[in-house]
């Protein structure tokens, strides 16, 4: 017994033979929660793209960018949004394009992802904090060794990015060069299934609305940054690991992923063919109208790609594209927005209520009240925080409401905070101020608004040992 509280003390105390600012650090770090842990090293990431932007040579075809618009380009790349404030096919070098490129690979993996992968490759074991931010929510990852996601999550990610590369180079070296084709495949493709939306084209897509096969398969690359690494894992498990089947189902979570994808994919490309048949499609072939209702329907959620002018699109079209920016794609993915899940578990606690259930269900199984309760407060926080950002930005770029661009700045919040990078055009014309606050949404809608009011929940949090009484509250 005297033995084991020895060692228990040993463990508790910090080593003699280590210095003691390695062991104040070591303390530190472990005080930090996972929430603040992802946001700081987010934060760090920002400040370093910043930086590059601004001291690294070559990276420019004129004169370099100022502070404010490198900031605005790194926080852009890295947290995977896309919205541009220069042309980054004539404004950056090939070195240029590279380095952003690179930001878009680090802040779509996310920095702790390829931390651990290192860690994990010495041999190590990634901390309890950095395994908590890789795995989200415990329960629905408890079945998968954290070693082995992390290998698998950079394994998925090289090969969709090559094969969508491969398919890419086949479509555009015919017209673009065997040589001149390889870049910018290599870029589309990993900005396609990093969801950031960032192309080496002046007019991003617009160029290639007239060739379905690659907007399919820049669709397709969105589709899968955008389904989860923990629904690709799964379902790699069940149906394609023949040596370790271990899977015997796939979850809950990952079928309402895919019967939820399922829906994005088939229901809004039928509205958009309405309304943009005889306007932006007007002078298309049939089948190329077909394949760009298909791209406007992927497209929001949330890679930023367009082959259409929404400056000029409808109305009905901007209002249902920023719907599908809203719901984005789903957790533990590459997609920003308030995810898939939220919204079905919306849809599903609505249609429990109207048919008298008391229980939430869907496939033979009860979803939990935990569940239920965070999609409601994701829904509400990330509404509130788009209320409160349009009036933000609104009031710094035409506080008196006189220009007639009030539909394009709403555009411009959802497309921020939902990380997409669709925009009406109006980027580059806000007022540094209000690209700032842009800033600060993108970098918001990365972390997710969760992850924000937990690290400030982690520090400033008032842990009460007793509860009030109850009372109910009418409702409707």
């Amino acid at each position: 017994m005297a033995k084991r509280k020895q060692q228990k003390a040993a463990i508790s105390r910090p080593r003699r033979d280590l210095p003691r600012a390695v062991a104040v650090n070591r303390q530190a770090y472990r005080s930090i929660s996972s929430s603040e842990l992802l946001a700081v090293s987010f934060l760090s990431l920002i400040c370093l793209g910043t930086l590059g932007f601004r001291f690294l040579p070559g990276l420019y075809v004129g004169d370099p960018l100022g502070w404010q618009d490198s900031l605005f380009t790194a926080t852009s790349a890295i947290c995977i949004t896309g919205l541009v404030v220069v042309d980054t096919g004539t404004y950056f070098t090939f070195w240029g394009q590279l380095y952003l490129l690179l930001l878009i690979q680090i802040g779509g993996l996310g920095i702790l992802t390829l931390a651990s992968v290192i860690i994990t490759s010495l041999g190590a074991k990634p901390s309890i904090n950095t395994e908590i931010v890789m795995e989200g929510r415990p329960a629905t990852l408890s079945k998968f060794p954290i070693r082995h996601l992390v290998y698998d999550i950079f394994k998925f990610t090289l090969i969709f990015e090559l094969l969508g590369g491969v398919a890419l180079y086949v479509c555009w070296a015919p017209n673009l060069g065997w040589k001149e084709a390889v870049w910018p495949s290599i870029f589309h493709s990993v900005s396609a299934f990093c969801n950031a939306g960032f192309s080496t084209n002046s007019d991003s897509l617009m160029s290639h609305a007239n060739s379905p096969m690659p907007i399919m398969i820049i669709s397709l690359l969105v589709v899968c940054g955008g389904i989860g690494f923990i629904t690709i894992e799964e379902i790699y498990r069940r149906y394609f690991d023949r040596r370790k089947k271990q899977i015997p189902r796939i979850s809950i979570h990952s079928r309402i992923v895919l019967v939820g994808t399922a829906l994005l994919l088939f229901a809004p490309p039928f509205a958009f063919a309405v309304f943009e048949w005889q306007a932006s499609f007007s002078n298309m072939p049939v089948t190329d109208k077909i394949a760009n209702s298909i791209f406007l329907a992927v497209t929001p959620r949330t890679a930023g790609f367009n082959t259409i002018d929404y400056g000029l699109a409808s109305d009905s079209t901007i209002l249902l594209t920023m719907i599908l920016m809203a719901i984005g794609g789903s957790p533990g993915s590459l997609a920003g927005g308030m995810k898939i899940t939220t919204f079905m578990l919306l849809g599903l606690m609505a249609w429990s209520k109207l048919k008298g259930h008391s229980m939430v269900v869907f496939g033979d199984r009860s979803i939990v009240d935990k569940s239920i309760k965070q999609a409601i407060g994701v829904f509400v926080i990330m509404t509130a925080l788009m209320v409160t950002s349009i009036f933000m930005l609104q009031l710094v770029a035409d506080p008196l409401g006189r220009d007639g661009k009030m539909l394009y700045r709403i555009f411009e919040v959802v497309s921020a905070i939902n990380t997409v990078g669709l925009s009406m055009g109006i980027t580059d014309q806000l007022p540094a101020l209000g690209k700032l606050y842009l800033v600060f949404i993108m970098f918001i809608g990365r972390i997710g608004p969760l992850g924000l009011f937990a690290a400030f929940e982690s520090r400033f949090s008032d842990r009460r040992d007793y509860r009030f009484a109850s009372e109910e509250v009418i409702i409707g």
